[in-house]
């Protein structure tokens, strides 16, 4: 799937179309995603195009959590929780491998603003809403034995409970994958420059523009029974061509990579920042710890590459310097930053963290939008959309929930023999089917990790081969996650990432040196901490 050629031949296909489509979703993140496939399992004729790269907005910059939300319950969001807290059971038992159970410790300090029992009270609800028991209070001692790094002398005490984690643009791309391998079509680096009208002033398609180097801006007019507006934080830029007014609000949320060595928390660790009382955390995930997240405005227009503030990392060390004193951590021990720009519908409150969380959807002039809500509920995001415009599609097709979220991967005993248990299930869950594919490609040589991290050389090669890269940075922060994993992006390993993918992705040592140098740029602006000025 979507080796060399795979882009001529689709646009090939949008140029000469077989039947009109059904459906055209806007938006390559993790709601779109979710919409493709469960429009593929329905029946429907379905294109899903993004203007950059699957998963490079907020679904690739997400805090990695596929969580049931605890906070909200402090804003009363029963029922968003609760759907949250469910689907996160289901992606824990369909999605090993890719989504795994994370213990988290949700620590008590002196000055805290919420009383220690009235956490405890919340968690046993959260417990309640997933039908799962997992909670536990700790005194202080037993707390530390739990993880040592929390060494801060007005600690007394917490609680465990359990949620998980994921590699988010993973997830969105197993997704679209096992979509596009039933039926669906899915492109990135499509760029939709506006919408089409029918005289009544329904919407009724997209002038789709490629932003290929190779498709030098090819343009092509599709049409289509629904328009699905699935562009999260950008989704006001398609509302206003139908003369919506601006409703979103754009939060920022920036996060630190400290290496494990230097802050070795064995497990999730949760608490109130000593500012402000809100909740930040810390955790482990693929072989780093992060730390995050800030919540604060973006602004009106979100940036494509936003950069995480000198203020955000302030606020972020000192929560860190606050709960692991002893660990002595400087912005010297910062590895790499990333920001996401996330939306919510804009109610005028002052506090940005007390917006609601739900998602929303929105019929105007025959564009459907649906934004806001989490990572984690979008599957049900996915079915409400598609019941919203359900009588609008032929045949008025069925959207049956009871259908699992990700396939049935291979068994993972069926995998190499002297490949380690860990790295069988790692490529199961984040490649699915393709898991058997990957070993066959590979030289034995490449079954061994990049660096420091869990990511192996196989998966470069196979990403680099057969799954729409285009830019470097595709390739380097959201197939194989090296920019956010490995010390200097992975920049010191730049030539030996040459020898496994220039000959893969096609590209010439012109185009090898720009694309190279491109990714030095953009890693340097927005993943690095001070950032640096362009070399």
């Amino acid at each position: 799937m979507w080796q060399r050629g795979w882009r001529d031949q689709a646009w090939s296909q949008l140029e000469r179309p077989d039947s009109p489509w059904d459906l055209i979703i806007i938006g390559g993140g993790i709601t779109g995603a979710g919409i493709l496939r469960e429009a593929v399992r329905a029946g429907l004729k379905a294109l899903l195009v993004e203007a950059r790269d699957f998963a490079s907005g907020t679904s690739g910059r997400s805090s990695k959590l596929v969580h049931g939300g605890f906070r909200y319950l402090r804003n009363l969001q029963i029922r968003l929780t609760y759907e949250s807290v469910r689907e996160r059971e289901h992606l824990l038992k369909q999605g090993r491998g890719l989504v795994s159970p994370l213990g988290f410790l949700m620590a008590n300090f002196v000055n805290d603003r919420v009383p220690a029992w009235v956490l405890g009270a919340g968690l046993i609800l959260y417990d309640l809403l997933a039908f799962r028991w997992g909670t536990r209070h700790y005194d202080p001692d037993d707390l530390r034995n739990l993880c040592p790094p929390l060494t801060a002398g007005e600690l007394i005490g917490g609680y465990r409970y359990i949620d998980a984690l994921t590699d988010d643009a993973r997830l969105v791309l197993r997704v679209i994958r096992e979509a596009v391998r039933e039926g669906g079509t899915a492109l990135n680096y499509a760029r939709v420059d506006d919408l089409l009208m029918q005289r009544s002033g329904l919407v009724e398609g997209v002038l789709l523009r490629d932003q290929t180097p190779e498709g030098k801006g090819r343009t092509i007019e599709i049409r289509a029974h629904v328009v699905i507006n699935a562009t999260g934080a950008w989704a006001d830029d398609l509302r206003t061509i139908v003369g919506g007014r601006p409703r979103l609000r754009k939060l920022s949320g920036g996060h630190l990579v400290f290496p494990l060595k230097r802050l070795p928390l064995p497990r999730a660790v949760s608490f109130f920042h000593p500012d402000d009382g809100r909740p930040v955390f810390g955790f482990p995930w693929e072989g780093v710890v992060i730390f995050g997240t800030t919540d604060i405005d973006h602004g009106s227009v979100p940036q494509l590459e936003p950069a995480i503030s000198q203020a955000e990392v302030e606020y972020l060390m000192g929560a860190v310097r606050y709960a692991f004193p002893s660990s002595d951590l400087t912005l010297d021990d910062v590895q790499s930053t990333w920001a996401g720009v996330r939306a919510v519908v804009g109610t005028g409150i002052a506090d940005p963290s007390k917006e609601s969380r739900e998602s929303v959807i929105w019929n105007e002039k025959g564009l459907l939008t649906v934004t806001g809500g989490k990572l984690t509920t979008f599957r049900l995001m996915a079915h409400d959309a598609l019941r919203a415009i359900r009588r609008r599609l032929p045949g008025r097709p069925s959207f049956d929930r009871r259908l699992r979220m990700l396939d049935i991967p291979p068994a993972e005993s069926s995998l190499y023999a002297d490949l380690a248990p860990a790295d069988r299930l790692r490529l199961v869950g984040r490649h699915g089917a393709d898991a058997p594919a990957i070993l066959a490609a590979s030289d034995p040589r490449e079954l061994i990790p990049i660096g420091e991290s869990p990511a192996l050389w196989a998966e470069l090669r196979w990403a680099a081969r057969t799954e729409g890269v285009v830019h470097l940075d595709d390739l380097l922060l959201r197939r194989v996650r090296l920019g956010l994993l490995l010390s200097e992006g992975g920049i010191p390993l730049m030539e030996r990432i040459r020898e496994i993918v220039q000959a893969e992705l096609g590209w010439d040592d012109v185009r090898w040196a720009h694309e190279a140098e491109a990714y030095r740029r953009l890693w340097n602006s927005c993943y690095r901490f001070p950032p640096s000025k362009p070399r």
